[in-house]
């Protein structure tokens, strides 16, 4: 796989960070030492851990 291919991934997957730590309630996004331990180190375990923070940041707002 081509290497600027994975590094547009990840940048892209950063800035999806970023929002999600600066709008979303706190804990609901492991860091990403948390995530490489708890899901796997490629994109698309960073991206399954993004999915999840949305979906239990959309959670809690629907509960309050």
């Amino acid at each position: 796989m081509d290497d600027n291919h994975i590094y547009g991934e990840r940048t892209g997957l950063q800035l999806v960070r970023m929002a999600i730590e600066l709008t979303c309630p706190a804990g609901v996004l492991p860091s990403e030492e948390a995530v490489n331990l708890l899901y796997g180190p490629l994109p698309v375990h960073e991206g399954e851990a993004l999915a999840k923070a949305i979906i239990e940041t959309v959670e809690r707002l629907t509960r309050e």
